[in-house]
């Protein structure tokens, strides 16, 4: 038995999200049918982390367990074969028995898409989240300042979440403007559930004026979710790198 390591793009505009629900169509799911139809195994496959209805990935990590003899770097052509347009494995590898995709992860990296624009643009629905208001770009870059090194976040967790620690540390953020897209990279060694939306949505709430970009530490400081923004949509996030 072999462990082969997955590298996975989507568009997850028309899935619940990455992990297997009952009565709704996943990522997770999908790749495993795939897996199945080429191997005659059910597997399960063991994702780095979960992303949620209409988040997309340019990276995502999966591992999973096979007796097949298909050459391992094949691997990605066969299931692309069975997947999904809007699922593309771009990597098979095989890693050592003890791996796995979540647990040993040290960090990941987000982007998340705005078009900053009055008219909206159908080209972009599932894929931006388009903000047609004017944002002070100066104001939001400084703000993001302050997310960076080690803090309790809790501030920025969507209710109900349980998690041991809500202590996670940022090791960069910043923002690039291409025309009338806005292009916001985070990378840290975790993230609670909805922390990089939370923190969009905040961002953009400085940019408007409504949020003073002084006030960040204080909301962070907070631990209090009503002090921050609001929780951007999904379909601006991306999933773009899984560190080991």
């Amino acid at each position: 038995m072999i462990n082969v390591k997955l590298t996975i793009q989507y568009d997850g505009t028309n899935y619940c999200g990455w992990q297997r629900q009952k009565n709704a169509k996943s990522i997770q799911e999908e790749i495993e049918k795939a897996i199945k139809l080429i191997t005659g195994e059910k597997v399960d496959l063991i994702g780095s982390g979960r992303t949620d209805s209409g988040v997309h990935a340019k990276g995502q990590v999966a591992n999973f367990f096979t007796h097949s003899k298909i050459p391992v770097d094949r691997f990605k052509f066969a299931l692309n074969s069975k997947l999904p347009r809007d699922i593309s494995i771009i990597d098979s590898r095989m890693v050592h028995e003890e791996f796995h995709s979540r647990y040993d992860a040290i960090g990941k990296r987000y982007q998340y898409i705005i078009y900053n624009r009055e008219i909206r643009n159908p080209l972009y629905r599932n894929f931006v989240y388009h903000v047609p208001y004017y944002l002070d770009y100066k104001k939001m870059e400084k703000a993001t300042g302050y997310f960076l090194g080690t803090h309790d976040f809790a501030t920025f967790m969507a209710s109900n979440s349980n998690v041991k620690t809500t202590i996670r540390t940022i090791n960069k953020f910043f923002l690039e403007r291409t025309e009338d897209l806005t292009t916001f990279t985070i990378e840290g060694n975790g993230f609670l559930y909805n922390m990089v939306r939370i923190i969009i949505g905040t961002l953009i709430e400085v940019g408007n004026g409504k949020i003073k970009s002084s006030s960040v530490p204080h909301i962070i400081d907070s631990k209090n979710r009503n002090t921050a923004g609001h929780t951007a949509p999904p379909e601006g996030l991306y999933l773009e790198k899984v560190f080991y």
